[in-house]
């Protein structure tokens, strides 16, 4: 898996042969920056149930001002800081503006005192419609005024919570990832 584009264009991230973690297809993760162009410049980001980091760190080679990554797996957030290294270094950086929390998604997400202009959401499939009342209301709490949600889910599912507007649906296959755009009402 590689960064797609911006100052880290091509670097190719460490995934582990452990990892149970499903990462993002690189052709939807592509789709998906396309689609937010320039508001991902300076943007606080969020990437929640973030595995290899995939999405923060195209974020953050994007020129994104901030990351948080939050992750329950302690082995993910060892390879999402690695990642962050290599990242680092690639863009001639010392360090890259972010923040690795071990902590479930829901629950860290809607106690946490920061918000964010973009909020990536990349869960389980298997626990998606039995999460999301709870997700929604927790992003609601950690989204900025004018922030957009990309969530990753199955083609087959919609879900168009109450008080979010579905903006754009990236991807198409009823078993294919497909990424939803989701603004507040």
């Amino acid at each position: 898996m590689r960064i797609s584009g911006g100052k880290a264009r091509g670097v190719e991230l460490r995934v582990s042969k452990k990892s149970v973690h499903r990462p993002a297809m690189d052709r939807l993760r592509q789709g998906i920056f396309s689609s937010l162009g320039q508001t991902v410049v300076d943007a606080r980001v969020c990437d929640l149930y973030a595995g290899t980091g995939s999405y923060g760190l195209e974020a953050l080679s994007r020129s994104s001002g901030y990351c948080c990554f939050i992750e329950l797996s302690r082995n993910a957030c060892t390879m999402i800081k690695n990642n962050l290294r290599i990242v680092a270094k690639s863009m001639g950086e010392p360090t890259l503006i972010a923040k690795v929390i071990q902590g479930d998604a829901v629950k860290t997400v809607g106690q946490i005192d920061e918000n964010y202009d973009i909020i990536f959401v990349d869960p389980p499939y298997d626990t998606i419609t039995h999460s999301a009342p709870k997700l929604f209301d927790a992003l609601d709490h950690a989204l900025s005024d004018n922030g957009l949600v990309v969530f990753e889910m199955p083609g087959n599912l919609e879900i168009i919570p109450e008080g979010w507007i579905l903006k754009k649906r990236l991807g198409k296959g009823n078993n294919q990832p497909t990424a939803c755009l989701y603004k507040r009402a």
